[in-house]
């Protein structure tokens, strides 16, 4: 069933004449439906009007149909919370109220997602009555009440070099209730900058959402701008930018077992997969120059394109690194010490994983089977799979484990890839956006699904240019995992999910 929505493949566009806008009832039902029914919010956005906003909902289907679905309804200045009953629209609701100045009546907690400036004219819900503008981590925290209940509150400022956030930890000894995590200190204003585009600056903004998923959020922003313009790029360069893919999943896949160790304080993978990880960046380099992979994957194709001599070296390389790599996360699954630490340490349940919309490696590692490149394929995906992996724990270990696996299934794609490199030109030339059209990308990042939706006006420019990044989805998920947990499982909790501060604060 369709729940009103119109439905349509991954990497298509069409006109936004085709989506329904059904009244408000049949709106939030058929969310509630298609919800219940096993589809999934992928995003759920606003564009502001005169009025009040005209909301936008994509969904995904259960997997193996490949089948997505819009659907739109205009409200006035408040429109009905569904979060009670779905929690994956809790940040949702409350980013459209941040953004579209609408209020969702009835929300459990109504609270800013990024302290950020409306896109439209007026003062916002937690603006001060003389209209300042707010104060990043300044507002109202849940509390636990007792006597012996204290309060931890960590950041925003941080030891070391890392992006701000702010976490307030409720705790009973050393044992954690609850924490609440308040983002939005580094707030760019990436989707006020995107309205109105493209310009020549948006392909360098995309790859900047987060920084370390370059090729993640370029895949999507290309697939956007080739359906809108009506042009395919071609099977060599949809080859070459899998490849940028998954040499970004390794790196930072490698990079999150190193850390892992290091949290435990076993050096010896720590120490290993700290380099490795430098040799699969270095991979990215030899394609394109830059090490995060900027600068190769544009609009019609690969700036950049690959000769024999690359592919050989690419070679070379990938077979050193697995075995060295083998060598050093093998060390971790042979040292009790280090199994004592992981197993049963932060554990997501998969009907919370489910309930809160959890994607990527968090959310295989609950039991969830969703994967992007499988579920709605895309580029050289739709010709060539990659095993979905997961696992049932829902812990720390079940989290660096299906990273393993993952990286696994990577080295074996990209052997087959760089050896079978298809004939051909890297580049199509753009042609002008169309007007009044809607597309939608989902491309399988590094930490999980990411969501691009564009809507052009009638001239062809950037109406609406929605991003969601796997963070979004999954910090929820880091604060389930710490209840009940000690305060010092914190960092080791942390970094199993290792989320982005800026792919949040767009």
């Amino acid at each position: 069933m369709s729940y009103g929505m119109k439905t349509f493949y991954n990497g298509t566009s069409f006109q936004r004449g085709e989506i329904p806008v059904p009244d408000n009832d049949t709106f939030f039902q058929g969310i509630l439906d298609a919800i219940t029914a096993g589809w999934r919010v992928c995003s759920y956005f606003g564009v502001p009007d005169s009025g009040g906003a005209t909301l936008y909902c994509v969904m995904s289907a259960r997997a193996g149909s490949g089948t997505l679905g819009i659907v739109a309804t205009s409200v006035g200045r408040t429109f009905p919370s569904l979060a009670a009953s779905c929690p994956q629209l809790h940040l949702f609701e409350r980013e459209i109220a941040e953004q579209c100045l609408v209020r969702p009546e009835g929300h459990p907690w109504f609270k800013p997602v990024r302290f950020q400036k409306p896109l439209c004219e007026g003062k916002g819900f937690w603006h001060d009555s003389d209209g300042g503008g707010l104060i990043p981590g300044v507002m109202d925290y849940y509390r636990v009440e007792g006597d012996e209940v204290h309060e931890v509150a960590v950041g925003p400022v941080h030891a070391g070099i890392i992006e701000p956030g702010h976490f307030r930890f409720q705790c009973h000894g050393e044992e954690v209730f609850h924490l609440e995590i308040s983002l939005g200190f580094q707030h760019r204003g990436i989707e006020r900058a995107l309205i109105g585009g493209p310009t020549p600056r948006t392909m360098h903004q995309m790859e900047t959402i987060a920084g370390d998923t370059t090729a993640g959020h370029g895949q999507a922003y290309c697939m956007n701008m080739e359906s809108l313009a009506g042009i395919f790029s071609s099977p060599r360069a949809e080859t070459v930018r899998g490849i940028a893919l998954e040499l970004e999943r390794l790196a930072n896949h490698t990079g999150d077992l190193g850390a892992i160790a290091g949290d435990v304080g076993y050096l010896p993978t720590s120490s290993f997969c700290g380099r490795i990880r430098g040799d699969f960046l270095n991979m990215s380099a030899l394609l394109c120059g830059s090490r995060f992979g900027r600068g190769l994957l544009r609009p019609g194709g690969v700036a950049y394109d690959c000769d024999t001599a690359i592919m050989e070296e690419m070679q070379k390389r990938l077979l050193s690194a697995r075995e060295e790599l083998t060598q050093a996360v093998e060390l971790l699954w042979n040292t009790p010490s280090v199994m004592a630490r992981l197993e049963i340490t932060g554990t997501v349940k998969e009907t919370d994983a489910r309930e809160i919309g959890l994607v990527g490696p968090a959310a295989r590692g609950c039991g969830l089977n969703r994967d992007v490149r499988r579920d709605h394929p895309f580029g050289i995906f739709r010709m060539s799979q990659i095993p979905v992996i997961t696992s049932s724990n829902g812990d720390v270990y079940a989290r660096t484990m299906v990273r393993w696996l993952e990286v696994q299934r990577s080295l074996d794609f990209l052997d087959e890839q760089v050896c079978h490199l298809p004939r051909g030109g890297c580049r199509t030339e753009m042609k002008p956006l169309v007007s009044d059209r809607c597309a939608v990308a989902l491309t399988e990042g590094w930490r999980g699904e990411i969501c691009h939706v564009a809507l052009t006006d009638d001239r062809g420019r950037f109406e609406r240019y929605k991003v969601v990044d796997p963070s979004f989805h999954n910090w929820s998920g880091l604060g389930l995992a710490l209840r009940n947990q000690q305060i010092s499982d914190f960092p080791l909790c942390n970094k199993s999910f290792n989320l982005s501060y800026c792919g949040f604060d767009l």
